[in-house]
């Protein structure tokens, strides 16, 4: 059965996670909990950490079922 991905934001980002997709999710569990939580719905809170932490999670999962965006894209200060 297919799912539909779940989009997740904060100020900085937009997370995507396409659970069909997903391999390991325990992974992030285990690495971010304060982020991706296994027991709370739901299970991304993206206020939990910094963003540049969540951004290097998401780039570490092995399967592309995270994906993330900067929002405002044009208003970003280098």
């Amino acid at each position: 059965m297919k799912t539909t991905a779940n989009v997740f934001s904060n100020r900085d980002i937009t997370v995507t996670y396409e659970p069909y997709v997903c391999t390991n999710a325990e992974r992030c569990a285990r690495e971010l909990s304060n982020v991706f939580r296994n027991s709370v719905i739901p299970w991304i809170d993206l206020d939990g950490d910094s963003t540049e932490k969540i951004i290097r999670q998401v780039k570490k999962c092995p399967s592309g079922a995270l994906k993330f965006s900067y929002n405002n894209v044009n208003n970003e200060v280098a």
